[in-house]
């Protein structure tokens, strides 16, 4: 049956200014780095982003290495595009990024001006797609000069095949030097995507303010703390969990201090009248400095629930107050070493 999208899409999530660009993003993005590869099936993908887009989520981020196996998750993405998005594309924000391996040899990693562009076209055949709205320098490369990497983010502007130029995960005082080479070469730093979360509060500690004053927009990734914000793990570590599989999240995160924290948390957010994983989302996006969240969604019934966090962003002094208490680093910020450059 041929989609066709929600009508009311618009009236049903806020959208937020992107720092002092023209450009806002929905309050809440879609993140394909988990669940998108060729290890769940299509269909449910395929339901996942419909239902995303008629909900008002505009923004699909990706990777050129999101899956599995690399590159699935924008092949994936590529086919729904085809056959259920394209009349949209002019409605949706798409982004990519490149910086971590994705093929072997010294031109398949970090910040090249080679590996950028060549991942780029690869990035654009992948999905199907002219050009991208967002493309990214994924990590910090301490030993690229920032001049050639930033320079590759202007030239894929300049060609047409990105939009807008982001970082992610770099340190205050990269983002700042990135900002000022992209303004001399007349093409602004839109946006940085730093990790972010009630256990990994990193930002506040100057990126923030770095962001504010360059005008450039913030979108948080694992602000659920790759699950460990959830009640996922309240009782333990479930079988065809994140933790059990020990890819990206270590079940050692799990320690009795961190799960006392996040039964505290949990404890608030149901005085609240919210999951532990919606007061998490509405946290992120308690600072005005914050553009978007960005969640992931295993069903559609995820991705309702999380999205839902909308109806409740506002919190009390007291609220946050208590949060502060328990909202304390839990050694969860995996991406420390780019951001340390």
């Amino acid at each position: 049956m041929t989609y066709v999208a929600d009508s009311e899409r618009y009236e049903r999530i806020p959208y937020r200014r992107c720092g002092r660009s023209g450009l806002r993003l929905p309050a809440i993005s879609l993140g394909l780095w988990h669940n998108f590869g060729d290890d769940r099936p299509l269909e449910v993908q395929r339901a996942i982003l419909r239902r995303a887009f008629d909900l008002g989520v505009t923004h699909f981020d990706l990777a050129n290495n999101y899956g599995p196996p690399y590159g699935s998750a924008e092949l994936n993405f590529g086919r729904v595009m085809r056959e259920d998005l394209r009349p949209y594309r002019d409605e949706l924000i798409i982004s990519t990024k490149a910086g971590y391996d994705m093929w072997p040899g010294p031109y398949g990693d970090w910040g090249s001006r080679k590996y950028l562009l060549a991942s780029l076209d690869q990035s654009l055949s992948r999905m199907g797609l002219d050009y991208v709205d967002i493309f990214y320098s994924h990590r910090f490369d301490p030993e690229t000069p920032l001049e050639e990497t930033m320079g590759a983010l202007d030239s894929a502007v300049r060609s047409g095949k990105a939009l807008y130029a982001g970082i992610s995960s770099y340190s205050a005082e990269r983002t700042a030097q990135a900002a000022a080479i992209l303004r001399e070469m007349g093409t602004p730093l839109l946006i940085h995507q730093p990790s972010y979360s009630m256990l990994n509060r990193w930002i506040e500690g100057g990126l923030l303010g770095t962001l504010e004053r360059e005008g450039v927009g913030c979108i948080a990734f694992s602000p659920l703390a790759q699950g460990m914000l959830t009640d996922k793990y309240l009782g333990g570590v479930p079988a065809g969990s994140r933790a059990s599989k020990g890819t990206s999240f270590s079940a050692d995160l799990l320690t009795e201090e961190n799960v006392r924290h996040v039964r505290t948390l949990n404890e608030i957010a149901r005085g609240r009248g919210q999951s532990l994983a919606q007061m998490a989302l509405a946290w992120s996006l308690r600072d005005g400095r914050v553009t978007s969240s960005l969640i992931g969604a295993s069903s559609v019934g995820q991705l309702e629930e999380n999205l839902a966090a909308l109806d409740r962003l506002d919190f009390t002094e007291d609220e946050l107050a208590a949060i502060d208490r328990d909202a304390v680093d839990a050694g969860v910020n995996i991406w420390a070493a780019s951001s340390a450059g």
